[in-house]
């Protein structure tokens, strides 16, 4: 029992994490490393008990992880190309096919490595894989966490619906992708309406510099023309980003109602990282996803990743840093003398 020790530990901190507060990066990390734990600590057990099905277990394990990761390339590839043919050739929606390449240059590394096995090729696969292996885990904590965190039911009093914006077509059109958020918002408005509470729905965004009209305002058109009334309806019309969404709805809600709460939509992919930004903003409300094309859902779940790590580069660069230290100090230790026969 005492191998599973650093994984209760981890549960324990992870359940106090979401008590005090669900929006927490350190969550999904808590609960990861809680997994990852149990899951070593069990391997450990059964290797002591039966030390044959112990290594027929890591031998399973290796050859899942191997057919994984090749399957992983071969799903990023494929849609990183669906998603150029159907959105364009801009970088965002070059990530997956990115990240998928990457995955096989990592492969054809590692291969090559052991094929030849020579010291600084291994060190450098060796490098390689453990960097990986960190971003790999991180993205799992973010995706398992991300998908828990969009399931939790919001339970408390809601003053606002808040909707941020995402963009037009023409300048003046409500595309789909923003459209799946505002029907979510009248979907949740109306739930919440039930309670006989007067709920206000908030459109959030400014005006492009390629649009006609600021995106709020499109996007109270498009719920008046649904039917949605229209004296419940709020517009935020200054901001351009996440941050800006957030903070200038905030300014509208406090200045309405100090005691505010609020429930933010946005699309599935973006939900975690929307509530960490309303965490950071201090926005009291908790973030819920409209659906998207699963084509498109890739690429966008790594670019919310990928805007994460950057959030926390600090964090991040320095683990990455005391790898690649640690990679060279390795590599200098087996690299032979000026006097050594080789």
């Amino acid at each position: 029992m005492v191998a599973f020790v650093p994984s209760f530990v981890c549960f324990f901190l992870f359940g106090v994490g979401v008590v005090r507060d669900r929006r927490r990066v350190s969550n999904a990390v808590l609960l990861g490393l809680a997994i990852a734990f149990a899951a070593l600590a069990l391997l450990l057990h059964v290797a002591s008990e039966q030390a044959q099905l112990g290594r027929d277990l890591v031998i399973v394990l290796l050859t899942l992880a191997g057919v994984g990761v090749v399957t992983l390339a071969w799903f990023l590839i494929a849609n990183g190309i669906t998603m150029v043919r159907k959105e364009g050739r801009s970088p965002a929606n070059l990530l997956s096919l990115g990240a998928g390449l990457v995955l096989v240059a990592l492969l054809a590394l590692l291969i090559t490595a052991l094929v030849l096995h020579t010291h600084t090729l291994l060190v450098v696969a060796a490098t390689a894989v453990t960097l990986a292996g960190y971003v790999a885990f991180l993205f799992l904590c973010f995706l398992v966490y991300g998908g828990l965190y969009g399931r939790l039911r919001i339970r408390r009093r809601v003053d606002y619906v808040v909707v941020l914006g995402s963009g037009l077509i023409g300048g003046t059109t409500v595309p789909p992708l923003l459209a799946a958020r505002l029907d979510r918002a009248r979907k949740e408005h109306a739930r919440l309406s039930r309670k006989g509470r007067r709920t206000l729905l908030l459109t959030s965004g400014g005006q492009g510099p390629d649009e006609k009209l600021p995106e709020s305002h499109a996007m109270a058109d498009y719920l008046v023309a649904q039917g949605f009334p229209a004296d419940l309806i709020e517009r935020e019309d200054r901001s351009t980003t996440t941050d800006e969404n957030l903070k200038f709805s905030k300014v509208l809600m406090e200045r309405a109602n100090p005691d505010y709460r609020c429930v933010i939509v946005t699309n599935n992919y973006h939900v975690f990282r929307a509530a960490i930004t309303a965490r950071r903003t201090a926005v009291r409300g908790h973030v819920i996803g409209a659906p998207t094309a699963a084509y498109f859902w890739p690429s966008a779940m790594i670019r919310e990743f990928v805007a994460l790590m950057v959030a926390y580069r600090r964090t991040n660069a320095t683990l990455f840093l005391l790898v690649m230290l640690s990679g060279l100090f390795i590599w200098w230790l087996g690299w032979p003398s000026p006097g050594a026969v080789t």
